[in-house]
Parts: structure tokens; C-alpha cells; sequence
């Protein structure tokens, strides 16, 4: 997997920085048995610092904007996933999906915004394992005025 992100230029971002006064008492990731239980990710910079553009999709935020904080929120799990088990290739099915957009009233296109972070893990590891259910849902506000915030399940080897 690292091969394939070097080759499409990606670069996973570092651990989460928060502002100061954000306490966040959780694990980004819970493995149990055979499962990675992933918390909710927000789109990151490579330096682990929260991306703009802040506010609501349809609004502040472009549709195409916030199809990219969702290809950035992928990377920002992907590099949790790594830190949590040390290998991206023990990823054996990606199974669930749950992305929230933060919507403008009226806007209505939060399915082909959360393709942004669909789209990457399917072109990272194709349809056998990248394959996932998904729930893509209009939300009122995010934390932090973040446009998209994606939670996940995925199956690992080795265990």
C-alpha cells in the first residue's frame, strides 16, 4: 500500500493536533478480534493540523471543496489505521462507512460528497477489499465548523 500511495503522490498526514482546550478522551482506533472500529476523522494537513476551508457545504464550503476534505479525511484514517497495527496491507475488507457532511439548508448532494473519500479507498484497493457499505447523511454542524467527518469499519489480518 505505501507503494501505491507514493505513486498517486499521496502522503498520509501525522497525528491529530488539536486546539488547545479539545480534549479528545477516545482511541482513533478500537481493534476487537478481527475488526478496526474507526472514529470519527475530520479532513488533516500532512502536519496532522485541521484543512480548510471550514463551514457548510453548499455554503462557505463548494461542493468540490468538500469532495476533497472527504479525500483528505481518508488519508487522516488511513494514517491512524497505520499507527494503529503498523501496516496498511493488514486491511483485509474495508466493511463500513458513515459520513457526515456539514450541510447548508437545501444542499442535498452529501452522497457525492462523501464519494470523495469512497472513491480513494476503492481506487487504493480496489473493489475485492476497498467494497463497502456506507450511509452518506446531511448534518446541521460538524465540530470545529469541519465540512465532513467519516467514521469506519474494517476487517485485519493477524489479529
Amino acid at each position: 500500500m505505501e507503494a501505491k500511495l507514493e505513486e498517486l503522490s499521496l502522503v498520509l498526514p501525522g497525528p491529530t493536533k488539536t486546539p488547545p482546550g479539545l480534549v479528545l478522551p477516545f482511541s482513533w482506533v478500537r481493534v476487537r478480534g478481527d475488526r478496526a472500529y474507526v472514529s470519527g476523522h475530520v479532513p488533516l494537513n500532512p502536519d496532522g493540523s485541521f484543512a480548510e476551508p471550514f463551514g457548510k457545504v453548499g455554503a462557505e464550503v463548494s461542493f468540490e471543496q468538500g469532495y476533497e476534505a472527504a479525500r483528505l479525511t481518508a488519508l487522516a484514517v488511513l494514517g491512524n489505521l497505520k499507527r494503529a497495527f503498523g501496516d496498511l496491507d493488514r486491511i483485509s475488507a474495508w466493511l463500513r462507512v458513515f459520513g457526515m457532511v456539514n450541510s447548508a439548508p437545501g444542499f442535498d448532494r452529501q452522497p457525492n460528497v462523501i464519494n470523495g473519500f469512497s472513491d480513494l479507498i476503492l481506487q487504493l484497493y480496489g473493489p475485492e477489499v476497498g467494497d463497502h457499505a456506507r450511509s452518506a447523511v446531511g448534518m446541521a454542524g460538524l465540530p470545529l465548523g469541519m465540512p465532513v467527518e467519516v467514521e469506519a469499519e474494517v476487517e485485519i489480518f493477524g489479529s
